[in-house]
């Protein structure tokens, strides 16, 4: 399917590996120029030359770190004028008991998963909105919806943001720009091969077996993880022309692990 978004531009953070990456990688198999941003100088750099080799679009690779001021300004000076941004970065500590929080933790996930976003938002908007037309897409948690002891400084944050980015969408769909929020439940990331690479070590089992056992416990019906590259797909859908009349949701992907109609 076209999307028709061929010569867009697009800021994708967090697009060094995982889901940020693959949406990264969905964009510019339409013909998206990128400009790509992660912490880490080697991955970006190496996934920025990845993309371009795969799809002939140009990607600009920025080593920065999109929740701090210096780090979107820098990445704003590579790509002043984005039609399409797209957000994720790496999910907060784990915090199997609620009363190990402390108030450090909170600052740096607020940081990140909350008050990052939003200042990147307000900083490409207007521009959008002045232009008639953008797409805002931030890659969030399913925990943000079904909350989850373990996952609270991930999904608190993104619940904020889900409800600010409703919010705000209502604000500017009549200028051609919507803002919508996927909701990941497990897929296979370098945070859940970490994660359960490590569990497997310590029962003496394999990260394959792990992921059955918790997919069983976890009753996900599809019986698996998902796949990066669906969550890309998605975002890239999103991002569409298609896409001009969906604002101000939370989509969750999630395989069917929590049951709601709505």
């Amino acid at each position: 399917m076209e999307l028709g978004i061929r010569g867009r531009k697009a800021i994708v953070n967090g697009a060094s590996a995982g889901m940020g990456k693959e949406a990264a990688l969905a964009l510019a198999r339409e013909g998206v120029d990128l400009c790509i941003c992660a912490r880490g100088a080697e991955r970006v750099q190496a996934s920025a030359r990845e993309i371009a080799a795969l799809t002939g679009v140009e990607v600009v690779p920025v080593v920065a770190d999109h929740s701090t001021e210096e780090g979107r300004a820098r990445i704003l000076a590579a790509c002043p004028s984005p039609d399409i941004l797209v957000g994720t970065c790496s999910p907060p500590r784990m915090t199997p008991d609620y009363r190990a929080i402390e108030l450090a933790h909170w600052q740096e996930a607020l940081q990140i998963g909350l008050l990052g976003p939003v200042q990147f938002m307000h900083a490409v908007l207007d521009g959008m909105v002045a232009r008639g037309w953008g797409r805002i897409v931030n890659i969030a948690t399913v925990a943000a919806k079904y909350p989850l002891e373990v996952r609270i400084l991930s999904g608190g944050p993104r619940a904020a943001l889900a409800n600010y980015c409703g919010a705000v969408a209502l604000r500017v769909i009549g200028q051609g720009v919507t803002i919508n929020t996927v909701l990941p439940g497990m897929f296979h990331t370098a945070f859940t091969r970490q994660q359960f690479g490590a569990q497997a070590q310590a029962a003496g089992t394999s990260y394959e077996e792990e992921v059955a056992r918790f997919s069983r416990e976890m009753r996900i019906a599809a019986g698996r993880f998902g796949e990066a590259q669906d969550v890309g797909s998605l975002v890239a859908w999103l991002c569409s022309g298609h896409a001009s009349y969906l604002t101000g949701q939370s989509i969750v992907m999630d395989g069917g692990a929590n049951r709601s109609t709505f």
